[in-house]
């Protein structure tokens, strides 16, 4: 797959594309319809597919404080992308110049002069442009004048709710896992680089891996049961906090420790996906150390009986 920053950036697509435009935050079930779709165009037409993004999203530039949660950095955004078969990603940076772009130029240098689209698939709720005045009409209507086609996208439902990335941070927050695995179509995972810690943890009998965040939310709080994998492939059980740590005096900044059963290594420095599959607690604040140590290792006892016998793959 391949990423183009920016519209200068993107050589000229003799063939055109199909396209489709969104935050596509989590790839959930829902994106999953839209991208088989856009790769059955794709082969139809005999042209590459496009997924057009935007960083910082929209809202987060509108409403930095009040943004809801991201379920995927850009980076696991992309992986999760090019999973689903995508050819080309275009990757806009939403800023004021974009922000003030109306709907007919975004439709002229983006969609037409800029990936030559010959199909779009899009939301019938989708809004673009300044003062979002650009709509589902509104780009039925270029096509028209300009030779695409426009489709609109498939609303995908399961269990009597529509799938959407506001209803997987939901189940997420009330720490749902199974329910947020059915709306994804995989377990939620977060991935990040092992830093250096405090070292507070392996001082209470239980080494942890500081797992770098790089977001001012995670979509989730309290301890889980987890698995995690580092780079080159090996996968281990274990046991996890994500949060503020309020029982130790910290930064305020949320923090994801990990805690590997039946592993003895080093792994600063290294990428690790962290894979969460059963919440076990909120995460509190505790009277003494004394007190969180017994904690952990009442959350590590759970983990070892929750692991116990399954298998790694």
């Amino acid at each position: 797959m391949q990423l183009v920053r920016g519209l200068h950036n993107l050589q000229t697509l003799t063939q055109g594309c199909v396209a489709t435009i969104g935050n596509f935050d989590g790839v959930h079930r829902g994106h999953q319809a839209i991208l088989a779709r856009l790769r059955e165009r794709a082969i139809e037409l005999g042209v590459p597919s496009c997924v057009v993004i935007f960083e910082p999203q929209p809202r987060e530039f509108f409403t930095p404080d009040s943004a809801p949660v991201r379920l995927t950095r850009l980076r696991e955004k992309l992986e999760l992308l090019a999973a689903e078969g995508v050819d080309l990603v275009l990757c806009l940076a939403f800023n004021r110049r974009l922000r003030e772009l109306s709907a007919s130029a975004f439709v002229q240098q983006v969609l037409v002069e800029g990936l030559r689209v010959r199909h779009l698939e899009v939301g019938d709720d989708f809004r673009f442009g300044c003062d979002r005045l650009g709509d589902f009409a509104f780009l039925v209507h270029a096509g028209e004048a300009q030779g695409f086609s426009v489709e609109a996208a498939l609303t995908v439902e399961l269990d009597g709710e529509r799938v959407s990335s506001s209803r997987v941070r939901d189940a997420l927050h009330k720490g749902e896992l199974e329910r947020a695995e059915r709306l994804l179509g995989r377990p939620f995972a977060l991935a990040g680089r092992v830093l250096h810690g405090q070292k507070l943890a392996r001082q209470l009998g239980a080494p942890t891996a500081n797992v770098q965040l790089k977001r001012r939310q995670p979509p989730l709080r309290g301890v889980f049961l987890v698995s995690a994998q580092a780079e080159d492939g090996v996968r281990y059980h274990g046991v996890a906090n994500i949060g503020q740590r309020p029982t130790v005096a910290g930064d305020g900044r949320p923090h994801l420790e990990v805690h590997l059963l039946e592993f003895a290594g080093d792994l600063y420095g290294r990428r690790v996906t962290v894979t969460f599959h059963k919440k076990l607690r909120d995460e509190q604040r505790f009277a003494s150390l004394e007190a969180l140590k017994a904690a952990i290792d009442a959350d590590v006892a759970a983990a070892r009986a929750y692991w116990l016998g399954q298998p790694l793959d």
